[in-house]
């Protein structure tokens, strides 16, 4: 697409033409540009046939830099897509494909990506009404049934956000700000941090996300006011260690203001006893604050949905959509039980929310975001709830469920796979390749070989995490589309590859032969 500048009779120059606007010269410019997307984005899916090139990151940051040129005069848009094709477009990771496991990385839905170029083209900021208007009450009543699927009581809210640390560290920011209003009637907003505030304690499990700790120090509480307690034999929360550091917290003269839950870790997908946390919570006046930035997402399976039982009784909760609910990045929200609690991020700007629209009844999203320029995003999960239908996404969901128990179960047919969860709790996958002959040796930099090595052959992505000190390979089964011919095949490279590195010397000469 050749785009020019049309001259008027008056000598001056228009941009009609790079703008969608009710003029018929930008509607058919915006026709153009979007067939000429559209066009480019299905010649490189109809021509990927592995979820990563296989590029080395030297030779794809050599490809960036090479057209990191800009011209002084415009061009042809289709020249600079054909430009982008290789060195942005296919040297991305496709998500989409069936051997792309890696990480809570979902393949987005098309009503998704559709939505994404609304919210572009319209491009409303949800800080204040005058800026989104329709959007604003979109966004309500979205959170508004997020609450009611949840099983929150009336009084509560939410707002949609960036993402899980954005959630995590509000959540953490609204309970130091009511446990300092409630114990020492301190306003943290007008006076800052209280003088003993390195008294303050946050429990969290020791396989709870990090931005657990890292909103502790962005709050000023530091990384020590962080206390992680043990969980048991299936990765979760040890209710028994959690009334342990209680005791010794009183002993201590500590003040524990928050207990943090996990519906779903980052590795196993564990689930803690949110009901068994929330009776504690309220026993001992601790804000229960739940990370199900992951595990949210089975309040709409068919099969599964009882796990999240006790997630309506926390005081505040993280959901990502761009995980489970398979949403382009980025999509989450963030609930409360009570909305009143809003009212310690709530600050009063006359341009956005001027007290004259509160006596009008107008709503000014802004008043429960630590953003203020926000996306509309909420339209993406409106349009794909309306479009794929609710007993579609749990069918979905399901399946991956499935899919990872199959994964499971296919892996103790390898003598050389060693699998950690043999029982998934939602769809990941915890394994090594631990050949019998290499049993007490360390083989971390074996399975980090061949994690590298099955990315950069394309023929798979998969995962490494570290586990009390050891590498292990992971798969996050969230596509729908993932058969278990496509876990056959992984595995079976995974064998070939550990295979080769050791009888090609790499590894320890006696495991010739017999690994």
């Amino acid at each position: 697409m050749t785009i020019k500048l049309m001259k008027k009779e008056t000598g001056t120059s228009t941009f009609d033409s790079f703008f969608l606007h009710q003029g018929l010269e930008g509607i058919n410019a915006f026709n153009e540009i979007v067939g000429q997307v559209r066009n480019k984005l299905q010649e490189v899916y109809a021509d990927t046939e592995q979820p990563f090139i296989g590029k080395t990151p030297s030779m794809i940051e050599e490809e960036i830099r090479q057209i990191m040129s800009f011209p002084t005069e415009e061009q042809s848009f289709l020249d600079v897509l054909d430009e982008i094709e290789v060195p942005i477009l296919k040297n991305s990771l496709h998500i989409s494909h069936e051997k792309s496991m890696a990480h809570l990385h979902c393949p987005p839905l098309l009503p998704g990506v559709a939505a994404e170029l609304m919210i572009a083209t319209l491009n409303q900021s949800m800080d204040s009404w005058d800026q989104s208007t329709a959007a604003t009450y979109v966004e309500a009543e979205m959170v508004k049934w997020l609450t009611e699927k949840i099983g929150l009581p009336s009084t509560s809210d939410g707002v949609f956000t960036s993402g899980g640390t954005q959630s995590n560290y509000m959540g953490l920011l609204l309970a130091r700000d009511a446990f300092c209003q409630n114990y020492w009637n301190h306003n943290v907003q007008q006076g800052g941090l209280p003088r003993e505030f390195h008294l303050l304690r946050i429990i969290c499990s020791e396989e709870a996300h990090f931005t657990v700790k890292k909103a502790a120090s962005q709050l000023g509480l530091g990384e020590q006011s962080v206390v992680t307690v043990r969980t048991d034999e299936n990765h979760r929360m040890s209710v028994k260690d959690v009334k342990e550091k209680l005791i010794q917290f009183e002993k201590d003269k500590l003040l524990p203001f928050a207990l943090v839950g996990t519906c779903g870790t980052t590795d196993f997908g564990s689930i803690d006893p949110m009901e068994e946390l929330a009776a504690i919570s309220q026993e001992h006046g601790l804000w229960f604050h739940v990370d199900a930035a992951y595990g949210g997402g089975l309040i709409l399976s068919h099969s599964h949905s009882d796990k999240l039982k006790g997630l309506e009784k926390a005081d505040s909760i993280t959901v990502d959509f761009h995980k489970f609910f398979y949403q382009p990045i980025s999509c989450g929200a963030f609930l409360v039980k009570s909305q009143d609690d809003f009212r310690y991020i709530s600050y009063h700007a006359d341009y956005l929310n001027p007290m004259k629209d509160d006596q009008e009844g107008i709503v000014n999203l802004v008043n429960k975001s630590v953003q203020t320029t926000r996306r509309f995003d909420a339209l993406k999960l409106y349009l794909s709830l309306k479009t794929i239908g609710t007993n579609q996404f749990g069918r979905m969901i399901d399946d991956t469920l499935k899919v990872a128990r199959y994964a499971a179960s296919y892996m103790e047919k390898f003598n050389h796979i060693l699998i950690q969860n043999p029982e998934p709790e939602i769809n990941t996958v915890i394994f090594r390749y631990q050949p019998k002959a290499l049993e007490g040796k360390d083989i971390n930099e074996l399975n980090r070989t061949i994690q590298q090595r099955l990315l950069y052959s394309g023929k798979g992505v998969v995962a490494k995490t570290t586990i009390k000190g050891h590498t292990f390979l992971k798969l996050t089964l969230l596509n729908p589309r993932t058969k278990p011919e496509d876990i056959h095949s992984l595995l079976i490279e995974i064998e070939n590859i550990g295979a080769e590195l050791i009888n090609g010397g790499l590894y320890i000469e006696e495991c010739k032969g017999t690994c």
